[in-house]
Formats: structure tokens, sequence, C-alpha cells
């Protein structure tokens, strides 16, 4: 990395975290066994993903599958919290996540011109903009152009388990505030509601949940941006009140009914896609709008989400 980038991240993350994500990402050895939360990483297994290619075409599945990446769905999901401050009733988070941009630039086009028409207050991206674990970032910043041209400011984002730390000065040239480990403050009218941010959990292990949830515990709400739903214990017991992920991709690859083979997560099956609660911390694990290992879905359509904030009726009041 060149010395000015590296001083650069340097100054704004710590030297510690800077090179601890660093050191990490210079193995260049994506392991396909052992590292991260859990033991298997299929994203690193680079000839599998090939023999599912070559397996789908010759089925004649690939194409259908294909076509099924570019059918981006919109969600909405009302959250209702305890204590939201009256301005921001109705407050509009739009979430996208598992963009994974240079695996399929035409579905990149398909959310841009999804998200074009949509009205919202924030944007969050919950990580994994490229394709692959390592190697060259400029393919996938120069895909990830074309949906932030698409985005309303303010956006926030953090990094995912396929994200390298270099990518951090051309996401944010681009518009994108990147949270590592980090917390803003959203205002609307005289209130504030904490948003908050962490690094990968899920491969890199490098986030800092006590830290983040240390800067938010003085305002009334705090929403957590996290990749992977897998850190849900830890912040649950921080006390945060919403959390927003992905990772999961919903599975992908489904079975009728949306039951998904494989998560990739070590979290209960119900935390794979949706709305979920775990105590009182409320949350959503995105399905994501792209694609990994091969750029197809089934029974799993892309998604972007539009989160709307509301106040939860004081116990008593009619529903």
């Amino acid at each position: 990395m060149a010395d000015g980038i590296l001083e650069q991240l340097e100054k704004r993350l710590g030297k510690i975290h800077a090179r601890q994500r660093l050191g990490i990402e210079s193995e260049r050895d994506p392991k396909v066994f052992g590292g991260g939360l859990n033991f298997f990483h299929p994203e690193n297994w680079y000839s599998f993903h090939a023999m599912m290619r070559y397996a789908l075409k010759v089925s004649g599945f690939y194409g259908r599958g294909w076509r099924n990446t570019l059918d981006i769905q919109v969600r909405h999901n009302r959250v209702e919290l305890p204590g939201l401050p009256a301005e921001f009733e109705g407050y509009t988070l739009l979430h996208l996540t598992d963009l994974h941009a240079d695996l399929n630039p035409p579905a990149m086009e398909k959310v841009a011109e999804t998200v074009a028409g949509l009205e919202y207050d924030a944007c969050v991206l919950t990580g994994d903009y490229r394709a692959q674990t390592h190697g060259p970032v400029g393919p996938s910043l120069e895909a990830m152009q074309i949906v932030c041209s698409a985005l309303d400011q303010p956006v926030y984002g953090v990094l995912g388990n396929h994200d390298s730390i270099r990518m951090v000065p051309g996401l944010e040239a681009m518009g994108v505030q990147m949270l590592l480990n980090e917390t803003v403050a959203l205002t609307r009218g005289d209130a504030a509601i904490a948003m908050a941010g962490i690094d990968d959990a899920h491969y890199y292990r490098v986030d800092n949940l006590e830290k983040v949830a240390e800067e938010s515990h003085h305002h009334p709400i705090s929403v957590l941006l996290s990749h992977t739903p897998e850190i849900y214990r830890q912040a649950a017991h921080a006390g945060f009140d919403l959390m927003l992920c992905g990772h999961t991709h919903g599975g992908q690859i489904c079975l009728p009914g949306g039951i998904p083979l494989t998560l990739d997560s070590d979290c209960p099956r119900y935390m794979g896609a949706g709305a979920w609660k775990y105590h009182a911390m409320q949350a959503y694990t995105s399905a994501g709008a792209g694609t990994c290992i091969v750029s197809v879905r089934f029974n799993c359509p892309p998604e972007v989400v539009l989160h709307h904030l509301h106040a939860a009726p004081l116990s008593g009041d009619a529903p």
C-alpha cells in the first residue's frame, strides 16, 4: 500500500486498527478452512465457484438464475422503537448490502435504477462491495460508482468480510461516510439519534462494539450497522435498539418457500433474512442486492429495504 494511504488510514482509524486490518489482508492467502467466526469459508474456494457455474450451465438453470438477479425487490420494514423522538417519526433508512458490485455490473445498473425513484432520509450500506476477498480494489470501486451515483445523501457504510480497508478512500470520495468502529449523530430538528458502525466481525474480527456503544448511549435511540448478524448477542446486551446487517444473502439459492440451503452464518436460522428480535433489540438481515460465488438466485430475490422508524405505542395504548 502506498505510504500516503497508510498514513491517511492510521490518522483516521488509529495505528492499531489500521495495522490490524492491513496485517490480516497482507497475508494474501484467503482461507477456505479456519479463521473468522465460521470454520468453512466457501467464498474463498475458487475451484468450487467454477464447478457451480459449470453445473448450473449444463443443467440449463444458469440463465434463469441470472435473470433472477436483475429482479430487484423493494421491501418495506416498519420499526417501532420505544423512546423515538417525535422529530424522527417516519424517518426512513434505505438499506443496501452485499452488492459484490464487480461480479454482476448489470445487476448494479438495476439497483441504481430502482433506488433512484425512492424517498428516504438517509442511506446505509452494510458491506461486501467487491466479489473476491483479495486482490485489486479498482474494479469493485468502478462498479460501486454505478450505485453510489444514484444515492441521495447522507450515505453511511461499513466494511464486510470481502472488503479491503484500501477501499475506504475511494468509497468516501463517492460520498459514502464509512463508519469503522465510529458513531455519528443523525439530526432532525432539535433531536438526534445515534448511528454506529463496526468493522467486519465475521472474518477480520476487528469490530469494537464497546467503543461504539459507549459513544451511542447518550442518545435516546441507537442504530448499529454491522455486516453480519453474528454479533447479535453482544449488540443486544450493549443496548442497541436496532441492528441492520446482511452477509447471509438470505441463502441466495433456496428451496421453494425461500428455505436456504446455507446461510454461512453462525447464528440462528431465523436471523438469516428479514426482521427479527433478540431481547429488546430489533434487527433486520437483508438478503442483499447482489450475489456471491456465482451470479444466480433461486427462490430468494435480491432486495433493497426501506426501514420506516416509528415511535412504539405506550403501554395500554391501542395498537
